[in-house]
């Protein structure tokens, strides 16, 4: 109820409140009346912050993002869904958000999309789990899987920077344009972001399809293709 009125928790710092300082309120116009200080509000208390993420370790990192309510996708979802796979993998994929069955299981790509994931491993002979991460750019699904709104992607972006400074990936593939615009910081088509290496960080980033869009056009089912071919050899390299 409290999430559907976009009322969240606060968090309360671990060290003693400090005693909060009166704030005296303007005088008041009325014979023989005197003002009422009103205090400040609690400075122990405040909202968790995605930025804090950045020197975390993986169990403060999954401990943050599961109790996370920092914008407002957190209070429609089921729970968040954090990543899963080999924390050392040299291949990381990164999809848009989760879907309705990865809000109800907890794990990326885990409906038809996700089926199609691990056809395209297959096909380069990967496995999820064995050295390949999965992770999305948003933790939490947005409403009717709707694309993440700019705020909602700004928010929770340093979660997913924070699990690639971890992993440290040889290589990333953003499946998508809005994985892809994320992670690389500016606006483009996807036509335009293929076929092409890309640096995040030092870390090349190669972009293709996202295979939800897949079961929707299978005609393109030949360019991801080449994108995962281009991609394998790129890691021969």
């Amino acid at each position: 109820m409290l999430r559907e009125l976009n009322i969240y928790p606060l968090w309360v710092r671990r060290n003693a409140p400090v005693e909060p300082e009166a704030v005296p309120a303007p005088a008041v116009p009325v014979e023989g009346a005197r003002p009422v200080p009103v205090t400040s509000a609690e400075p122990g208390l405040r909202q968790p912050e995605t930025s804090s993420a950045a020197s975390l370790s993986w169990p403060e990192l999954k401990q943050q993002v599961r109790d996370c309510t920092a914008c407002k996708l957190r209070a429609g979802c089921t729970q968040t869904v954090f990543g899963v796979g080999d924390e050392k993998a040299e291949w990381l994929f990164v999809g848009e958000g989760p879907g309705a069955d990865e809000d109800a299981q907890g794990e990326p790509f885990v409906g038809q999309a996700g089926k199609l994931l691990d056809n395209m491993l297959a096909a380069i002979k990967l496995k999820r789990g064995s050295n390949v991460y999965i992770a999305n750019i948003v933790k939490c699904r947005p409403p009717n899987n709707r694309t993440p709104e700019p705020d909602e992607i700004a928010t929770c972006l340093p979660y997913l920077h924070r699990q690639i400074e971890l992993i440290k990936p040889k290589l990333i593939i953003a499946l998508g344009k809005t994985a892809a615009t994320s992670l690389l910081g500016r606006d483009a088509t996807l036509g335009s972001l293929r076929a092409t290496i890309h640096d995040f960080r030092g870390v090349p980033l190669i972009v293709t399809y996202h295979p939800a869009y897949l079961l929707r056009s299978p005609a393109e089912k030949a360019k991801a293709w080449q994108d995962l071919c281009f991609a394998v050899q790129r890691m021969a390299e």
